[in-house]
């Protein structure tokens, strides 16, 4: 016994020494290892440099995926039918940023993408990176966004010369299906709160019907702490305490609003995932819009930051089941980052894209 005794200190200190590094995901179904289609929309600007960093590392990382590859440009009158057509047999896209030309009535691409496939949750991760400073510590905000209606409704008329008038919808469908999908997050992902944001003080009966839809779903998540913030008050709070926020769920417009400035705060929209899901499809997308373009000068010089399609691309793996995979892409990017020898110009660096991605692969465990 006293043998026994003696040995549990030994045992102790060769457990401690010992790192695990394999952890059970989940048990696969046969056949899930198959590879996957992906529907693959390099788009405009930097697009085809992001896109082709993405193919790289999935390449390198021998990922059970392959891409159908089409050009879709903004300044297109409509997506093209082949497209759509993919989209909806892979289930899944991957998609760099479309740029919508300003006014001339051209419709945004982005936009009946959306709405066709009824991708009615855009999801933007916005957190604190290990190793990239930022003014705030401790931010790790979801932000979902209705994706249909509202402001982008794109109902817009002249009622005589000099006046337009453009209508905000709001329905309690679509409404009651964003709330429930931001509570599902939430429990789904051991999140805590979740805060709607809304100007019902003005609109009362627009952002009136989406808060009423708002609280009727939080009653069915008791476990799960509900608030509401007011648009105009919620950007003031995330830029002087971001750390308070965890889930938001808004309408349309102040979706885009809240979700580019909380990307701001934690790092800038080069390194923030996201992407647009409803029923049956999703597409993966850099998360934060301003800036998924790019200015030309960064396509010339090849200097576009990879690092928000990669992250969005892990998400997507995750979406398809392949959580492994996910993990090693996400570990491979971050550990570039605390580094930091591997720095596009817009967090400080002076690497090419090519450079990152190179970093990338060999951090790859």
């Amino acid at each position: 016994m006293a043998t026994s005794r003696r040995s549990l200190p030994l045992l102790r200190t060769l457990m401690a020494g010992k790192t695990q590094t394999r952890t059970v995901t989940y048990m696969p179904r046969p056949g899930d290892g198959a590879p996957r289609p992906v529907t693959l929309i390099p788009g405009d600007g930097i697009g085809p440099l992001v896109t082709n960093a993405v193919e790289q590392v999935m390449e390198a990382m021998h990922a059970p995926v392959y891409f159908e590859k089409y050009e879709v440009h903004g300044d297109m009158k409509r997506v093209p039918q082949e497209v759509m057509d993919s989209i909806r047999k892979n289930k899944v896209c991957l998609k760099g940023g479309l740029k919508t030309p300003m006014g001339g009535g051209v419709n945004s691409l982005n936009m009946q993408l959306r709405k066709e496939l009824d991708l009615y949750a855009s999801l933007v991760n916005c957190c604190n990176l290990p190793g990239l400073p930022t003014r705030h510590e401790n931010v790790d905000i979801v932000v979902i966004r209705e994706n249909t209606e509202g402001e982008y409704s794109g109902l817009e008329h002249e009622v005589v010369p000099g006046v337009v008038e453009s209508l905000k919808v709001i329905t309690k469908f679509c409404s009651e299906r964003i709330a429930k999908y931001a509570f599902e997050y939430a429990y789904l992902n051991n999140r805590k709160k979740v805060t709607a944001v809304h100007k019902a003080n003005i609109m009362k009966l627009a952002d009136g019907l989406f808060l009423e839809s708002c609280r009727e779903v939080a009653t069915k998540y008791p476990s799960i702490k509900y608030n509401e913030i007011i648009v105009d008050n919620c950007c003031m709070q995330l830029v002087s305490k971001p750390e308070q926020f965890d889930v938001m769920v808004t309408p349309n417009l102040y979706g885009n609003l809240v979700a580019n400035t909380a990307a701001g705060i934690a790092g800038g929209t080069g390194v923030m995932p996201g992407g647009n899901v409803g029923a049956e499809f999703a597409v993966f997308e850099q998360g934060a819009s301003a800036g998924n373009v790019g200015k030309e000068k960064i396509v010339e010089q090849k200097k576009a930051n990879p690092v928000a399609l990669l992250l969005s691309s892990a998400m997507m793996l995750r979406h398809l089941q392949f959580p492994s995979f996910a993990d090693r892409l996400e570990s491979a990017v971050k550990r570039v980052i605390l580094e930091g020898q591997y720095r596009t110009k817009d967090l400080g660096g002076v690497s090419t894209t090519q450079e990152v991605v190179d970093a990338v692969i060999s951090k790859l465990d």
